[in-house]
Parts: structure tokens; sequence; C-alpha cells
């Protein structure tokens, strides 16, 4: 099997990179929700070496995800953790930042509910959550180009999507994270940043 490749993960890798590593400067450990191909994960932790990355995706990836983690021989890599948001067990680990790209709208609403509770569940008071992608804001697109996209991921899916922020936003205030910043990145994507916010007593 030769290593799965996406062309966009090349593409966004650097403008992501570029908020996201002042974010983690002072973090420990990461958990990628959807590593998918692996690409992200090798790229970010060569770049950051002062965080321990773990992968995570369905089952059916990890071949693929194995391949990009063995050629780059990190030390602050760890095998892909076998994670379906709704359908199976948490990990247990030790994170205090979770970070995610493209996924809240391959995923059915079920599981991006799924995604904010167990991303609420898992953080630390002060845990970071960075999601990724494209979102809709008011119902609106942002672009003809997202307007465009959506309908090709409705073709496929019906059931998935492009999200609206409101409404990812009241899911992640209902999981305890509060936002904090909302970053414009190409290609009319964005970068949500989320904090756990102290439990109330």
């Amino acid at each position: 099997m030769s290593k799965p490749y996406s062309e966009a993960c090349d593409r966004n890798r650097d403008p992501i990179l570029g908020v996201i590593a002042p974010l983690l400067a002072d973090r420990r450990a990461v958990l990628e929700i959807g590593s998918g191909t692996g690409q992200h994960a090798v790229y970010f932790a060569g770049k950051m070496p002062h965080l321990l990355w773990y992968t995570s995706d369905r089952d059916e990836n990890h071949q693929g995800i194995r391949l990009w983690l063995e050629e780059a021989r990190l030390a602050n890599l760890r095998p892909p953790i076998s994670l379906d948001v709704r359908g199976s067990p948490w990990p247990e680990l030790t994170v205090d930042a979770v970070f995610s790209a493209n996924t809240a709208h391959i995923m059915h609403w079920p599981e991006v509910e799924a995604l904010f509770s167990g991303v609420g569940e898992l953080l630390p008071e002060k845990g970071l959550f960075l999601l990724y992608g494209p979102f809709n804001y008011h119902g609106c697109y942002t672009s003809e180009s997202n307007e465009y996209f959506d309908a090709r991921l409705k073709s496929r899916d019906p059931l998935g999507g492009i999200r609206d922020f409101e409404e990812l936003d009241r899911l992640a205030s209902r999981a305890g994270l509060r936002l904090r910043q909302d970053f414009a990145m190409p290609a009319n994507n964005r970068i949500l940043f989320w904090e756990k916010c102290a439990a109330h007593p």
C-alpha cells in the first residue's frame, strides 16, 4: 500500500501552523481527531517537537496514517487511536489540547454533537479545542465556493454539509467551552478556538 495523499493538506498546513503554533506553544500533549491521511500530524509534530501528538481516526484509516508515521520516525508522534466519536469509547488520555481539521462537515449532526461533548469531557480546565474548516454564519455561506462545496458534500451524503458557527458554539458552550477567537484562513476556511472553562461549583 502506498501512503495516502491529500493535496489540500499540503496546501493548508502552513497557514494552519501559523495560527496554532503560538496557541500550542505552552501545551504538552494534543489529540488530533480525524487524522485522515496522517499528513497534518507528521508536519505539525515535526514543527512543534515539544508536543506529544496523538493521532486518531476510524480503523479503516489507520494503515495509511501508520505509513506516514513510520516514514517520519518522530519521537513525539503516537500511533493512531481507534476513535469513532459516537460509536466507540473515547481514549483515556492526558492532553491539554484537541485539534481537528475538516471533520465537522463530513460528520453527521449527532456525531458533531458527540465530538463537542467528548472534547468537553476530555479537556482539563484551560484546555484548548482548535477546529479548522469552512463554516456558515447566521445560516449564510461566506463565499460562492463554499456554497458549491456544500452542494457537493450533500450530493455525496445528504446528512453532511457545512455547519453553522452559531450551532457549533452552542454545542461548545454546553460542553463547557468558551470561544476565544475565530481566525480567518485562506480559501474561505476558519479556525475556531475554544478554551475549557472552570467547572461551576
